[in-house]
């Protein structure tokens, strides 16, 4: 079956009860692997793929909290597993995703019996924890603009970037009117050139 580095620490027994009881499951780009206020049952351990997580605000914004890939653990699900509580954002898939599902009893008794594996997912945990602090800090102390420059500019190495202004809202938390207005901008001063669908960097330069 798919496998998870995870799981190669834990001792032969533990692991091949994991193994055995743990559920393989694939899921095509647009699904939805939990929404917000849904209870976490089970551990997704991606093996491939990408999984998207975003918050939704009451004002109707989203915002990209981290996104998941090969080999990596999903911290809102060790959370939610961890205090019962529900999740509080939504996770989506981008690209086929393959991921081991460990359900909470399995997950459970690996955090009680197994000092490797608990550690593995403390250390997963703290280092999300640490991505999810610089958000905020971004979030709430950079101007919109100065974001949207630098988010550029560190994708336009590689040629035309595909997005639309309303998913660029998402990427950086804010409203689609607001992207729009910046671009338009950033156009007017001849640093980018917009097509549907598509922005096209030119003479942006960095500004910290």
């Amino acid at each position: 079956m798919a496998n998870h580095s995870i799981l190669d620490i834990l001792n032969d027994t533990l692991g091949k009860e994991a193994r055995e009881i743990a559920r393989v499951m694939r899921f095509p780009p647009g699904q939805v692997l939990f929404r917000a206020g849904q209870k976490c049952e089970r551990l997704p351990l991606l093996v491939a793929g990408r999984v998207k997580v975003q918050m939704t605000g009451v004002s109707g914004n989203s915002i990209v909290l981290y996104r998941l890939e090969t080999d990596q653990f999903c911290p809102l699900s060790i959370g939610c597993l961890m205090t019962g509580q529900a999740y509080r954002a939504e996770a989506v898939v981008e690209e086929e995703t393959d991921a081991v599902m460990i359900s909470r009893g399995v997950f459970d008794r690996l955090m009680d019996q197994s000092a490797s594996f608990r550690q593995g997912i403390m250390e997963s945990y703290g280092r999300r924890l640490d991505d999810l602090m610089l958000l905020v800090e971004e979030v709430a102390f950079r101007r919109m603009d100065q974001r949207l420059e630098e988010w550029l500019l560190e994708r336009a190495d590689h040629g035309p970037i595909v997005i639309t202004h309303q998913e660029l809202a998402v990427e950086l938390g804010t409203a689609r009117e607001v992207v729009s207005r910046l671009l338009k901008e950033l156009e007017r001063r001849d640093m980018v050139r917009l097509a549907r669908g598509r922005i096209e960097v030119t003479n942006l330069l960095e500004r910290l």
